[in-house]
């Protein structure tokens, strides 16, 4: 039984007939996902940013930061806000370009930016095989970031899109991956971001896998650590391969959003494509043809990179649900209009469905267990 982190958890509902084709991967018997980015394409800039308030006090605060690197940055729209940073449209003479301001300091936050901005110069050297935004002005201390705005529509503008991707747009988006999990930047360039045995260990502490899970992964990752040494074989990837972080052009995909980047075992962008795209079995279909396609260690590693990718992505469902708990308004107290979607029901349907997704996944990591 899935024991949820917190009192949230899915509703129960009938078992839904699973799409042929559509889990992980073919399953061989034993033998005998508010969008971050807009990714609009850099036409002429308008708008105007309110600095009045309390809000515009701090917008004064973000653009000083970004002159202090860019002092030609002139700042035209506010493309995002939160409580954590600021995504400020501008340009720098005919250039159009992005400003990324952090504004809650705290380590992990500050370390993502800055491992972003380490990307980001390691491009300026070393080009990765698919576009990516050129580095403009960083500077880590500030975790104040300025990269070329790139032209382009999101491939999707949710990290969970509601509608399955055009074919088109899914064969863009794996090309772009596949040549990303090809590319072999010098040694010593990126680091390795997700330490797997303490992260699955993590989240038995947390009861978010079973005994069984634990040993199962682990299992499975001592298969593949025999086929690539102590730690495994390691592949580049982008690291939050999200169809919201692709932006599809005439001139090629872009990819943004490279604050993961880094050695990961194989497949771990596929199983972030395959978290996200559940309305979409052909594209899961392709997606696991993908990734074990390298034999059994490669399917091995990515079905140990879908449970821990699915698990991040029902935590961070779980917090959502939560918080529009939290903050919706008494019974009644708001008319809901007919035919619109109660306070939170949308992210109550996907935390069912990544459930499904961790089922189908985990019965998939018992068959592998069963080949070994």
């Amino acid at each position: 039984m899935y024991t949820a982190s917190a009192s949230v958890s899915a509703p129960s509902r009938p078992q839904r007939p699973l799409p042929a084709g559509g889990g992980p991967y073919p399953v061989t018997a034993p033998a005998g996902r508010v969008r971050r980015w807009t990714g609009t394409a850099p036409g002429p800039l308008s708008g105007r940013i309110d600095l009045s308030g309390p809000q515009g006090a701090q917008l004064r605060k973000v653009i000083a930061s970004v002159h202090r690197i860019c002092p030609e940055f002139h700042p035209v729209q506010v493309m995002r806000r939160s409580g954590r940073s600021v995504l400020l449209v501008g340009t720098t003479g005919r250039t159009a370009v992005v400003a990324k301001c952090l504004l809650d300091h705290s380590p992990v936050w500050a370390e993502r930016i800055r491992h972003e901005i380490a990307a980001y110069r390691a491009f300026v050297r070393h080009r990765p095989p698919v576009r990516a935004p050129r580095l403009v002005a960083a500077d880590p201390e500030s975790c104040t970031l300025v990269i070329e705005r790139m032209p382009g529509r999101a491939a999707a503008l949710k990290r969970h899109p509601a509608e399955a991707p055009s074919r088109s747009d899914v064969r863009a988006a794996l090309s772009a991956v596949v040549r990303v999990n090809a590319w072999q930047p010098p040694e010593g360039t990126f680091g390795q971001p997700l330490e797997y045995g303490p992260r699955i260990a993590r989240y038995h502490e947390l009861g978010l896998f079973t005994d069984r899970d634990r040993d199962d992964l682990q299992k499975l990752l001592r298969g593949v650590a025999l086929s690539g040494g102590r730690q495994g074989p390691r592949q580049f990837n982008h690291g939050d391969a999200l169809l919201a972080n692709m932006l599809l052009s005439p001139a090629g995909p872009v990819l943004v959003d490279w604050e993961h980047a880094g050695w990961y075992l194989p497949g771990y962008d596929l199983a972030t494509l395959w978290s996200v795209v559940g309305d979409a079995p052909a594209v899961r279909r392709q997606i696991s043809q993908l990734a074990q396609a390298q034999g059994p260690a490669a399917r091995d590693a990515f079905l140990v990179n879908l449970m821990l990718v699915l698990m991040r992505e029902i935590r961070t469902c779980e917090t959502a649900v939560q918080r529009t708990i939290r903050e919706a308004p008494p019974a009644g107290s708001v008319p809901v209009p007919a035919g619109a979607v109660a306070p939170g029901e949308e992210q109550r349907l996907l935390l069912r469905r990544l459930h499904d997704d961790c089922a189908m996944a985990r019965r998939a990591v018992r068959a592998a267990v069963g080949t070994r």
